[in-house]
């Protein structure tokens, strides 16, 4: 082990030891958000046009930096009911595994949400969905305390581990606890060329107990995460949309905003079901203070397969030399059987 590792991992130990009666834990956030719904807001489960709706997304980022942080994430959601005047209750699955630098520090969170929409002013080319969400689940944070170095377990001059009173009285190897998250939507499509989506949410409402440092009265816990995004989707020309978006996030002392916008070209037309004509797409994004981003991909036949890369900006680039994250992502949509098609479309359905 070289001497340059021995201090990093000595540093990080020391950081936590330090910190975490004070520091706050921080969600994860993804470059692709759009392939990442149930994440954003519980309300968004259920908005799409088709039957079922199934994702898988991974990102690797700070490779450049030290051990890259790995984050995978899953989701199913779908209508479960639904009326005869098209309103329903829709029900979805989110999880994901998020694992960070040498002590392997690990979340483990699993979600389920539902939400239910409610339809207003429905004609053929306009209306409005109104959903309100909730979202459960479960999480497990652990570190790996055999990669950590403390100071105590040096004696003269020799590495002896696992004597470090940090195993007995401070660090613990894991910790469990569960979440309730909660979010509203709107969306309205004004014709049959424009339409747009808002939501608001919040996560954490519960504001658990997610320290790993198991120390009396220690001021630790997950701050709630508020969350709110504008999207919409413009149709511009026969085959060319515009697909742009704002989303804020802010966590106790952190804040983002995203904002940019996608381009969407349909290379033949499939007048079957909305959003199954195959498609290539290509997006322009900034992370403030943070990162330039660019998303790309292709969509056929209810699937949609990006790619997202972050160059970073902030006072990391020197040390990262640009090098942020790098993401890739599926989704598919099953489409509703023809005899529900007109019943149930979603005003502006970007996810």
């Amino acid at each position: 082990m070289t001497r340059r590792n021995i201090f990093s991992r000595l540093s990080l130990a020391i950081a936590i030891s330090l910190s975490a009666p004070v520091v706050n834990a921080q969600d994860i956030h993804f470059t692709q958000f759009d392939m990442t719904p149930l994440v954003i807001n519980p309300a968004f489960t259920g908005m799409f046009d088709g039957q079922v709706r199934a994702s898988a997304i991974y990102r690797n980022q700070w490779a450049s930096v030290t051990v890259p942080y790995v984050t995978y994430g899953a989701a199913v959601d779908l209508p479960l009911f639904i009326e005869r005047n098209g309103d329903y209750l829709a029900a979805g699955l989110q999880l994901y595994k998020d694992q960070a630098g040498d002590a392997n520090l690990s979340n483990f969170t699993g979600l389920v949400s539902v939400a239910y929409h409610k339809f207003f002013g429905q004609t053929e080319h306009s209306g409005s969905d109104l959903a309100v969400g909730l979202q459960g689940g479960y999480a497990q944070k652990s570190i790996d305390l055999s990669k950590l170095y403390f100071g105590d377990e040096y004696l003269n001059g020799s590495f002896v581990p696992g004597i470090s009173q940090e195993y007995h009285l401070g660090i613990g190897n894991s910790v469990n606890y569960y979440l309730v998250n909660a979010g509203i939507s709107f969306s309205q499509a004004t014709s049959d060329k424009f339409g747009y989506v808002i939501g608001i949410g919040a996560n954490n409402l519960n504001q658990p107990d997610d320290a790993i440092e198991k120390k009396q009265n220690a001021e630790t816990g997950l701050d709630m995460r508020y969350t709110a995004e504008l999207g919409a989707n413009w149709i511009v020309g026969e085959r060319l949309s515009l697909r742009p978006a704002v989303l804020y996030q802010n966590q106790a002392s952190a804040s983002e905003i995203i904002v940019g916008n996608e381009f969407r070209y349909e290379v033949s037309n499939n007048p079957g079901f909305q959003n199954f004509s195959p498609a290539i797409f290509l997006g322009g994004w900034f992370r403030t203070g943070d990162a330039v981003m660019i998303t790309a991909g292709v969509e056929f036949k209810g699937f949609r397969i990006g790619v997202g890369y972050d160059y970073n900006i902030s006072d990391l680039n020197v040390s990262s030399n640009g090098n942020g994250g790098f993401e890739i992502a599926i989704r598919y949509i099953a489409p509703n059987p023809i005899k529900f098609a007109n019943k149930r479309t979603i005003p502006c359905s970007r996810f």
